[in-house]
């Protein structure tokens, strides 16, 4: 079995492929890539089927990648720009499932006190709710607007009840038509941090990636779609060990290219045998740069933007 150290599918699907040196596509699986901009590529995956779920390790659905480069040190321009895409993207699956004016409560998953953890409460700070104004004040707000409201339910940890009790508390009694959630997500690459958004339509395990996996958010356990919108800002210690490895034999590549083991090295995946020897000895940390809360408030922004234009 395939040891999947990420949340992203289409890493998913890139470590299927190199582990079973698969040249075509994986059955049950559609992708498609496009370019925004010279920063901006898009990658859609699509599982389809049993297979695809089982190759993965992914409910079925759409998996949308929104990679931007050089986000961590983004100007406002660019910033804006990404919040498009992330509108342009989200308003095609919102569109896909309810209407134009049905209810929307937006989630913010996470620990509003450790910085990695906590981007869905800092977005839920940046959202445009409308629900009590429609009801209080209908005067001051367009026609046709969308009731929106927003709640961030903390972690188990600090609330002792579980994520999905206390939503399915709120969506049995505000009933809305759709639940858009936001989290952190782990990455299996240091250069996804806190410059990629995936937005899928399956839900989300909060949780999942850092091994803390706790009960689902899905049209199975709330009765309604759920959108999931994540931002890597972990990895593991096995991750970034791995990535260095591959760093250190290019460089001996670039140097020694006939040497025939430094080739096998750098075309093997090292990241078991590295965790292999870390977890021993406690060392498999989940890591975040240093730069943590300039990168959780520029993709906050980016993510709020997105989610608020395409109410």
């Amino acid at each position: 079995m395939i040891n999947f150290r990420t949340d992203l599918a289409d890493e998913r699907r890139d470590i299927y492929k190199k582990a079973n040196k698969l040249e075509n596509e994986i059955p049950g699986i559609e992708t498609e890539q496009s370019e925004e901009n010279e920063n901006i590529k898009i990658s859609k995956v699509k599982i389809l089927n049993e297979e695809g779920e089982k190759a993965l390790g992914k409910p079925k659905g759409t998996y949308i990648t929104i990679d931007v480069k050089n986000l961590k040190i983004a100007q406002e321009e660019e910033i804006q720009k990404a919040g498009e895409v992330v509108t342009n993207q989200l308003k095609e699956i919102i569109a896909a499932h309810i209407g134009k004016e049905d209810d929307i409560l937006v989630v913010g998953l996470g620990n509003a006190y450790v910085t990695p953890d906590s981007l869905g409460p800092k977005v839920i700070s940046y959202i445009d709710v409308t629900r009590h104004l429609l009801k209080y004040a209908p005067q001051y707000l367009e026609e046709g607007t969308r009731p929106v409201s927003a709640i961030s339910p903390g972690v188990l940890g600090t609330t002792g009840i579980e994520t999905l009790e206390i939503i399915k508390g709120i969506v049995d009694n505000i009933k809305p038509k759709m639940l858009i959630v936001i989290d952190s997500l782990a990455s299996k690459s240091i250069e996804r941090i806190s410059s990629t958004i995936q937005i899928a339509d399956t839900g989300i395990t909060p949780g999942a990636g850092v091994g803390n996996t706790r009960k689902e958010l899905s049209q199975e356990t709330l009765g309604i779609p759920v959108i999931a919108i994540g931002v890597p800002m972990v990895v593991e210690m096995a991750t970034i060990a791995n990535d260095c490895l591959d760093i250190f034999i290019q460089k001996l590549q670039e140097e020694a290219k006939s040497n025939d083991y430094l080739n096998k090295l750098k075309e093997e995946d090292n990241y078991e045998e590295i965790k292999n020897a870390l977890i021993p000895v406690n060392y498999n940390m989940i890591v975040t740069p240093k730069e943590i809360d300039d990168l959780i408030e520029n993709m906050s922004s980016v993510v709020a933007r997105g989610i608020n234009f395409a109410f």
